[in-house]
């Protein structure tokens, strides 16, 4: 195998700006801020706007489309949908 191929593969902290947590799993992304964690180690820490703590479809508060009203409006346009061609 090749040396220094790979890029750096370490520890890192994402802290999620808009639900007000973080937490620590393994990362390319580096950072010059740092940040200390729970198990007394500093981590470097990168900001993200959304994660699965505050986005929609993880949460539950995603929008659902009205597809009923689309399909009525389809049906009646172009027929009840009673297979003629």
């Amino acid at each position: 195998m090749q040396q220094d191929k790979h890029p750096d593969y370490h520890s890192v902290v994402f802290r999620d700006r808009a639900a007000g947590c973080a937490f620590l799993t393994r990362s390319t992304a580096s950072s010059d801020e740092t940040i200390d964690w729970d198990d007394g180690e500093t981590y470097p820490v990168v900001d993200v706007e959304i994660s699965s703590e505050s986005h929609p479809f993880y949460t539950g508060k995603a929008r659902t489309v009205d597809s009923e009203g689309r399909v009525a409006r389809f049906e009646r346009r172009y027929g009840g949908g009673s297979g003629q061609g």
